[in-house]
């Protein structure tokens, strides 16, 4: 599509980006750095925390909707690019996104994060194929956040279970309507270098296997890495399919703003 940008200046010194925690608050620190005006959108004001305060950056906290909504939103707001950087499981955001976007001609770009190495751990296309899966009397330490927590049960043959959900009344309430023990829930929110928290839960619950998503980055590298120290078998729910740029082909693209600096001053 021969896309046709915005003509006022501003907005070709603007960047609207998409993302959360994993990649996001690098992305926003390397397009700052470059001279851009930010805007960051996430899902939570604990997301929000770990962004920097930067003159040229504004964080848009809360969902932006679908449809109409979400394309109200983004001509709201015209920039030189949307950079979609959700999770890679997030098939919901990237289908309204690239409609939108194509509905307003406003350019788009995606980063995909690289697939790491499976390693010993076993790929399931589906939660459904759990039910392969020889998991009679171990406990299984599911790790998939809690949308997922009900099909996974449906489906596992673990004799026991346990949970890691992010700190949030919903997620708990999910976990307890399930009937997952209360003693067998932790609500934390994934360090990005620290999993003393989850390595001890591992211990004390006497885990045998993880199951989580085949997500890429920091998150599904400690669980690789954790399996491994504490001979555990790592299920891995495989990725949906998608394209996209890599950060350095990212950046690449973006490129360079001009005069972003004395624009924010004047904004």
């Amino acid at each position: 599509m021969a896309f046709i940008l915005p003509q006022s200046g501003a907005s070709h010194q603007r960047l609207w980006l998409l993302s959360g925690t994993g990649e996001g608050p690098f992305l926003a620190t390397s397009l700052l750095g470059k001279g851009w005006h930010l805007r960051v959108s996430v899902v939570s004001e604990a997301a929000a925390r770990v962004y920097p305060s930067h003159p040229c950056l504004e964080i848009k906290i809360g969902a932006l909707g679908a449809g109409e909504k979400l394309k109200a939103a983004i001509s709201s707001w015209p920039c030189r690019w949307v950079i979609d950087a959700t999770h890679p499981f997030a098939r919901q955001i990237h289908r309204e996104l690239d409609q939108a976007c194509s509905d307003l001609q406003q350019p788009l770009l995606r980063y995909w994060r690289p697939e790491l190495a499976p390693g010993k751990a076993k790929l399931l296309p589906n939660l459904a194929a759990l039910a392969n899966e020889n998991l009679e009397g171990k406990v299984l330490f599911l790790a998939l956040g809690a949308r997922e927590l009900s099909k996974a049960l449906q489906h596992s043959r673990a004799s026991d279970h346990c949970v890691r959900l992010l700190p949030s009344p919903e997620a708990l309430k999910t976990a307890l309507t399930l009937g997952l023990s209360a003693e067998k829930i932790a609500c934390l929110r994934p360090h990005q270098s620290k999993w003393a928290v989850e390595a001890a839960l591992c211990r004390q619950w006497g885990c045998d296997v993880v199951l989580t998503r085949q997500s890429g980055g920091n998150n599904e590298a400690h669980w690789h890495e954790l399996c491994e120290a504490l001979n555990l078998q790592l299920l891995l729910l495989s990725r949906p399919p998608g394209t996209g740029f890599n950060i350095k082909e990212l950046m690449t693209q973006i490129g360079q703003p001009r005069n972003c600096q004395e624009l924010c001053k004047n904004e």
